[in-house]
């Protein structure tokens, strides 16, 4: 359900900070001292979070050299490698949350990518700009450009993202790719979930960014999916 709440994504803005507050919202879905690969992770901000304050086991992957470098560096178990070509090294049900937070949409095979997140990991948590927002479709209607947000910064020249997305896709994608959405979010610009009266029409106009916890099985079709 959009915007389905549990205790702590009630209280995770309460969380101390030092992390993109969407991410506090990610963190938030993730059980203290589970095992937690981050795919894409980054400089490790995420996963050093969950590691001090939800104690977990966390590994990451990341492309860069770079991010690796900075994740090493806060003493990080992170690994260099690319989603696209890596998570079928790792055994089904290594972990019990994989994390691809703003990443999906820059792989080149997202579907694959997907279904191995929820192969590897009891849950997924899948975060990525909705193409859908109100913004989006204000600039291509009015100016004819595409869309430069603060979740999609780039000029389409410069952007990393390769298959663009919206809420109601991502939904239909689940259904029909038999991927439970076990919880789901519209987050505004500011990484703040948002809430409406029901259906899925208002989230993916509102919702700058999707946030899914996900796993494998039989999934609710995305008609059924409302908000909280």
């Amino acid at each position: 359900m959009l915007n389905e709440e549990n205790e702590e994504v009630k209280k995770y803005s309460r969380l101390s900070d030092g992390i993109r507050v969407d991410l506090k919202l990610v963190a938030a879905l993730v059980d203290p001292n589970a095992r937690v690969l981050d795919v894409g992770c980054g400089d490790g901000s995420l996963l050093r979070y969950l590691v001090e304050k939800k104690n977990v086991d966390g590994r990451g992957l990341e492309i860069s050299q770079s991010g690796v470098r900075a994740c090493l560096l806060q003493g990080l178990s992170v690994v260099q490698g690319d989603a696209d070509t890596d998570l079928k090294n790792y055994p089904s049900g290594a972990f019990d949350f994989v994390v691809l937070s703003e990443t999906l949409q820059t792989t080149h095979n997202p579907l694959v990518v997907l279904q191995e997140l929820v192969r590897i990991g009891r849950f997924a948590i899948v975060s990525f700009p909705n193409f859908g927002y109100w913004r989006c479709r204000w600039q291509l209607l009015v100016h004819g450009h595409m869309p430069v947000t603060k979740s999609l910064p780039l000029p389409w020249h410069a952007t990393p993202n390769i298959h663009f997305s919206t809420i109601a896709d991502f939904l239909d994608t689940c259904a029909e790719k038999n991927i439970s959405v076990e919880r789901s979010y519209a987050v505004n610009q500011r990484g703040e979930p948002i809430r409406f009266g029901g259906g899925r029409f208002y989230p993916n106009i509102f919702g700058a960014q999707g946030v899914f916890l996900l796993t494998a099985g039989a999934s609710t079709t995305a008609d059924e999916l409302v908000a909280g």
